[in-house]
C-alpha cells in the first residue's frame, strides 16, 4: 500500500471510537489510497465516455456512463469513513496524484475496444486492492469499513465482468 502522510489523532478532527489508533491510522491510510484511485478511474471512465466512438458508440457511451457515476456514488462514503473512525483523509488533487495507482490515459486517441480493456484492468486491479484493505479492516475488526468495502468489491467486479464480455467477443472470435 502506498504510504500516505496522515496525521491520526488531532485534537481538532478527532473522532471519539474504540478502533486502535494504530488500525485507525492504517485503515484511514488505506481508504486515502483507494480515494485517490476512485478519483482517477472515476475521471478515466469519464475520459472515454467523452471519447468513445464507433459503430457501438451509443452502448460503449451509455455503459461507460454508468460505470462513471457508479464510481462517483461512492467516493463521498471513502472519505467520510476516514473521518467517522477518528482518521483524515485525501485533501488535494496533488496528493491524489501521488497516491492513485490508476494511470492516466491522456492520449489523444483511443479505440473503443482499447479503451474497455484499460478500464477492464483497471477496475480487475482496484478489486485487488480493496481486497487487501479488506483484510486490514477485517483484522482490526473494524466490521463497517469491512462491510462498506465488500459492497464496492461487488460493485468494482461487476464493471470488471461488462468491460469483459463487452470485449469479449472481438478478443475471443466470438466464442
Amino acid at each position: 500500500m502506498a504510504k500516505a502522510k496522515l496525521r491520526v489523532g488531532s485534537d481538532r478532527l478527532n473522532t471519539p471510537t474504540d478502533l486502535d489508533p494504530n488500525d485507525v491510522a492504517k485503515i484511514s491510510e488505506g481508504l486515502t489510497v483507494l480515494l485517490s484511485d476512485l478519483f482517477a478511474l472515476y475521471i478515466k471512465t469519464k475520459n472515454f465516455h467523452w471519447h468513445v466512438s464507433g459503430p457501438n458508440f451509443r452502448d460503449y457511451h451509455l455503459l461507460l456512463d454508468e460505470q462513471s457515476q457508479q464510481i462517483f456514488s461512492i467516493i463521498d462514503a471513502v472519505g467520510e469513513r476516514a473521518r467517522k473512525i477518528g482518521g483524515t483523509t485525501l485533501r488535494s488533487l496533488g496528493q491524489a496524484e501521488q497516491l492513485k495507482r490508476i494511470a492516466d490515459n491522456n492520449a489523444e486517441y483511443v479505440g473503443p475496444l482499447e479503451m474497455l480493456k484499460e478500464l477492464r484492468d483497471d477496475n480487475k486491479n482496484l478489486t485487488a486492492n480493496m481486497r487487501e484493505l479488506h483484510g486490514v479492516t477485517d483484522d482490526a475488526k473494524d466490521v463497517s469499513t469491512t462491510s462498506l468495502l465488500e459492497e464496492w468489491i461487488d460493485q468494482s467486479e461487476e464493471r470488471t465482468w461488462f468491460l469483459y464480455e463487452a470485449t469479449r467477443e472481438a478478443t475471443q472470435g466470438g466464442h
